[in-house]
């Protein structure tokens, strides 16, 4: 039996079906920061949370190893693309993203028009399999009293409270390793997610509002408004008027690699694109944005920075 959430296709009738590989369980988060962007970034200070209290980039999606690109629906893909022993031209989604494989007497140009006349197919299976996963990390979250939860690389603990009682955190554990939520008695586990989820929204927006205040000017850029995103394929996009978008989830992260999304997007109220003048200006205040890079891309969740 295949995997699950392993998408396979054949171009031509008959062919042999690609071989699915075991789809990627949700990972920890990791708690290894990467080096600060630079000096003035060493200093600055995250601030300490308090509890309770034009058109964007199309998304795309990138195989870590891709060898060839395709714009599909109007969506950017770079696969993988394999030569086999195959009788047919197959496409494979999974973990990695969109995998190719052909027999060698098939031309690249056959090839080319084959991804483009499956671009349909292949754009949704991608689109599911990144909505899967960002499913599947939420739900490996058990959103009860003293469950764990990802926060800035490391680990809070979920405190649920029961409305008119007292804030007991634990001799234990300090504020700043507590989740706090406060629900009435009996809530259910959706209430608990939730409020929780309300909580990290709350801590989500405060933190990227400072994180932008402090490379905007190291850019020599503004930014104008931050929304709160949710989307299922992309960690962030800004566009010309200044308004910036951020993903929620990157809460979850650690700051080195919630930084380097803000400076991405920030970058591209300089450069709306990606040429190398965009990555040079990404490079002007992080020299180390391709490890963080690749970081990000090797998070649970897995989404494309825009």
């Amino acid at each position: 039996m295949r995997a699950p959430l392993q998408f396979v296709l054949d171009f031509f009738t008959g062919g042999d079906p690609v071989v699915a590989t075991s789809a990627l369980s949700p990972a920890q988060v990791s708690n290894q920061a990467l080096a600060p962007a630079s000096a003035a970034d060493a200093t600055a200070r995250v601030p300490t949370l308090a509890p309770d209290a034009a058109l964007p980039l199309a998304a795309g999606f990138v195989h870590p190893a891709a060898n060839r690109h395709a714009q599909l629906q109007g969506v950017p893909v770079s696969f993988r693309f394999e030569r086999s022993r195959r009788k047919s031209i197959g496409f494979l989604v999974g973990a990695d993203g969109l995998v190719v494989r052909a027999p060698n007497w098939v031309t690249l140009r056959e090839v080319d028009a084959a991804v483009q006349e499956k671009g349909a197919w292949i754009v949704a299976k991608l689109q599911q399999f990144k909505e899967r996963q960002t499913e599947q990390f939420q739900t490996a979250i058990e959103w009860r009293h003293g469950a764990e939860v990802p926060f800035l690389g490391r680990t809070v603990r979920l405190c649920v409270l029961e409305r008119g009682m007292g804030r007991v955190l634990g001799q234990d554990l300090s504020p700043d390793q507590v989740l706090p939520v406060t629900l009435p008695p009996g809530a259910s586990v959706t209430q608990v997610r939730d409020a929780a989820q309300v909580w990290l929204k709350k801590q989500a927006k405060a933190l990227f509002e400072q994180r932008l205040q402090h490379f905007a000017p190291l850019l020599g850029v503004r930014w104008q408004k931050l929304s709160l995103s949710s989307a299922s394929t992309r960690w962030g996009s800004a566009r010309v008027d200044g308004h910036i978008r951020l993903n929620w989830r990157l809460i979850h992260l650690p700051i080195s690699q919630i930084d380097y999304v803000v400076v991405h997007e920030l970058a591209h109220l300089r450069e709306m694109n990606h040429s190398p003048r965009f990555w040079e200006t990404v490079g002007e205040v992080m020299p180390d944005y391709a490890q963080r890079r690749k970081a990000l891309r090797q998070s649970p969740l897995g989404l494309a920075d825009d």
